[in-house]
């Protein structure tokens, strides 16, 4: 009986150990500059536990795309080389 019950009990218990809260998105921390700094700040200073985390890429993200923008960087339109380039 208890090898039947561990495999189902191993991840109810280990997904219970997760933060269930949702993460700010990256048009969140494009709005809020000091929140997004703060957490690039905490990132940086713990990468080891934060680095992969969904509010660290969103946050980097987002400070990635202001920095684009800023530079001012034409849109560029695909092109399709099997269609004459159009």
């Amino acid at each position: 009986m208890k090898k039947v019950i561990l495999p189902f009990l191993i991840p109810i218990l280990v997904s219970a150990c997760g933060d269930n809260t949702p993460a700010p998105t990256v048009d969140w921390y494009k709005a809020h500059a000091s929140e997004r700094k703060a957490m690039i700040a905490k990132c940086e200073a713990n990468p080891g536990e934060f680095a992969a985390s969904a509010n660290c890429i969103n946050a980097k993200t987002a400070a990635n795309h202001l920095a684009v923008d800023k530079r001012g960087y034409p849109d560029l339109i695909p092109t399709n080389p099997l269609k004459g380039g159009q």
